[in-house]
């Protein structure tokens, strides 16, 4: 059996195209799986594993235990804001604390970046990283790569535009690098003060024009603003906001072609996508979600399957 090149996920940045086309083919299979009557299978009945998240999460952290589910594991979730982090805790006391009780594999998110690279070269365990502050974000950016191959047929060659909050975004930087290694071509729209300054060395064009980037691209990826991570004001308003860069439907139907709508969520309405976009036959977002489980079964178990 084929097997992945890392021990752990810590970014897209640290796998390589063999990796991700290998996790795409075991998420095929799983995908079948999850689709079935009885959507169990007991490959990884003795592996236990501990969801650590230090901020809130409703899609990621649902969608990891549910793959942990589908696949027999043994789960355990913990939260920062109940825990001993509060009394003082280190990062590294809380998870060996953790591992001591004989926990295999570590998911966790956390508000530094960094942090999963840390843990991984500090604990003996496998660590997936649910992302990292404005960092990686890993799993989402290989469910959208997934969904974008399984609507077009392939990601090498179409033109993704990542439009909205850039600079906050670890969605974004993981895209990026996940897309350049399936061979997509990659714009970024946004105001100029959410676009990172070094977004051009990796390789990627800014567009500031909406229309134009859409009129360019085959998917566009709307990201919302990241209110919790602002700690000045970035632009004017909201309302501003959406008329610069919110999609709604009438400009989409004004596009010479049909493009795909991705969302990695939770979705402002109204703000970067209006209601009646974020429901059209175009948007491909509740098929990210239901892709996030294959994916993250995927990685999982390809991941556990290092250490059996």
């Amino acid at each position: 059996m084929k097997e992945l090149s890392v021990n752990h996920l810590l970014g897209i940045k640290y796998i390589t195209e063999e990796d991700i086309q290998l996790i795409f083919e075991t998420a095929d299979h799983f995908k079948e799986v999850i689709n079935r009557p009885i959507k169990k299978v007991p490959s990884l009945r003795d592996i236990t594993i501990a969801n650590i998240f230090f901020e809130n999460s409703t899609r990621t952290k649902l969608s990891f235990e549910l793959a942990q589910k589908r696949l027999s594991a043994d789960v355990v979730n913990f939260a920062a804001s109940s825990s001993s982090v509060t009394k003082g805790e280190t990062l590294i006391d809380t998870v060996n604390n953790i591992l001591s009780m004989k926990v295999d594999m570590v998911v966790m998110r956390h508000s530094s970046p960094g942090a999963a690279v840390f843990l991984s070269k500090n604990v003996n365990a496998s660590i997936v990283n649910a992302g990292d502050g404005a960092h990686e974000h890993p799993t989402q950016a290989l469910l959208d790569a997934y969904t974008i191959r399984e609507k077009l047929g392939d990601v090498a060659g179409k033109k993704v535009v990542i439009v909205g909050d850039i600079l906050h975004s670890r969605v974004a930087l993981s895209n990026i690098y996940s897309l350049q290694k399936l061979g997509a071509q990659i714009k970024v729209c946004g105001p100029n003060t959410l676009i990172p300054r070094y977004i051009r060395e990796l390789g990627v064009e800014v567009e500031p024009n909406l229309r134009k980037a859409l009129e360019w691209c085959d998917v566009a990826n709307m990201l919302r603003v990241q209110n919790e991570r602002l700690d000045i004001s970035y632009f004017p308003s909201t309302r501003e906001y959406a008329m610069q860069y919110g999609v709604d439907k009438q400009l989409l139907d004004s596009l010479n072609k049909e493009i795909v709508i991705m969302h990695p969520g939770p979705i402002n309405r109204g703000v970067e996508i209006t209601s009646d976009v974020a429901d059209s036959k175009q948007s491909v977002i509740l098929e990210q979600v239901e892709n996030g489980v294959a994916v993250r079964m995927a990685v999982i178990y390809l991941l556990a399957s290092k250490k059996l």
